[in-house]
């Protein structure tokens, strides 16, 4: 059965996976992506009973947006969690984060429009900025839930301290992050927090793009236009070390005739942690492929040995897979 989780202070509910949507519409993060394979993505996430839809306007500069509401028209909305986020801010002909609240308010409508919508279950402000107050930027969000715009307040990519500024009034319901088996940075600092104020937590990169699959092998090159060429998962000798700690999952994932993928997004959604793990896909087979997990029951036992296989990624203050924009 589709585990069923509540949104922050909200009653906002969701199944505990969800879908990114970065590589439908993307075409600025990932080669060659088509729209219908997009469009497919996105519907066969919703045939498959995930319920939550991840968003961004810098996902395709609102291409992803358009996609995204282009193939929910053949659904009952009510029944579909859009998460959507903005804060990339193009009018000076350069990319600018700006948390001001009347650009936010000013996206939020825009974002609106794309997704063909009245009103978005989730909207995020994406990235903080250098200057704006954040609970004045949390502030804007606010107004536009009580004009029934929105009706989840979260941020995303904020510092433990930023998000404790945000939720200043309260209002914060969810904080989206770079969080995997591989990235555990926030473990000690943020992930208390946020359960001791009812605050959800949604992990993005969940499978570490792609790497926690564990489809890949000591041979691999991606190409520069890749996003994956970037990201230091991927090289030695951090890579081997990714590699053995996968193959201690591999047995666990086969007494459950899982597929390792399965069983790590099982280990997220068994997290007391974490409300909704996100992966993204780009074929519409691993979506299929990933909501499968929703069925993937590990065993305290289970979710203990996978934990200490990763351990050694507790320890490391590895960063983010990819550099935050300035």
């Amino acid at each position: 059965m589709a585990q069923s989780v509540t949104i922050g202070h909200t009653d906002v509910t969701s199944t505990a996976l969800g879908l990114g949507t970065n590589a439908v519409g993307g075409y600025n993060l990932f080669p060659n992506l088509k729209d219908e394979v997009g469009l497919e993505i996105v519907k066969t996430g919703l045939r498959s009973g995930i319920t939550l839809l991840d968003t961004a306007y810098v996902y395709g500069l609102g291409h992803s947006e358009g996609l995204v509401g282009q193939a929910i028209k053949d659904f009952d909305r009510s029944k579909i969690i859009l998460a959507t986020k903005g804060a990339h801010d193009f009018s000076s002909g350069e990319q600018v984060i700006n948390n001001d609240p009347k650009f936010l308010t000013a996206q939020v409508e825009a974002s609106l429009k794309r997704l063909g919508t009245d009103y978005l279950d989730i909207y995020y402000i994406h990235f903080p900025d250098k200057d704006t107050p954040k609970a004045e930027a949390v502030g804007a969000l606010q107004r536009l839930r009580e004009q029934g715009k929105i009706r989840a307040i979260g941020v995303s990519n904020f510092s433990v301290d930023q998000v404790k500024a945000a939720n200043a009034d309260g209002y914060l319901d969810v904080v989206e992050d770079e969080f995997s088996l591989l990235h555990q940075d926030h473990g000690a600092d943020l992930l208390p927090y946020l359960k001791d104020h009812q605050i959800s937590f949604v992990p993005y990169f969940p499978l570490a793009s792609g790497l926690l699959t564990g489809k890949y092998d000591q041979n691999i090159h991606f190409p520069e236009d890749d996003i994956r060429s970037q990201i230091a998962d991927f090289q030695e000798p951090r890579y081997s070390h990714i590699l053995a700690a996968i193959d201690k999952v591999r047995p666990i994932a086969d007494t459950h005739e899982a597929t390792v993928a399965q069983t790590i997004l099982a280990w997220y959604m068994a997290n007391p942690y974490i409300s909704v793990v996100i992966p993204g896909a780009k074929k519409a087979a691993q979506v299929t492929a990933n909501a499968k997990a929703m069925t993937v029951t590990l065993s305290p036992s289970d979710y203990d040995v996978i934990d200490a296989a990763f351990a050694e990624f507790k320890a490391t203050t590895s960063g983010k897979s990819l550099a935050d924009p300035d």
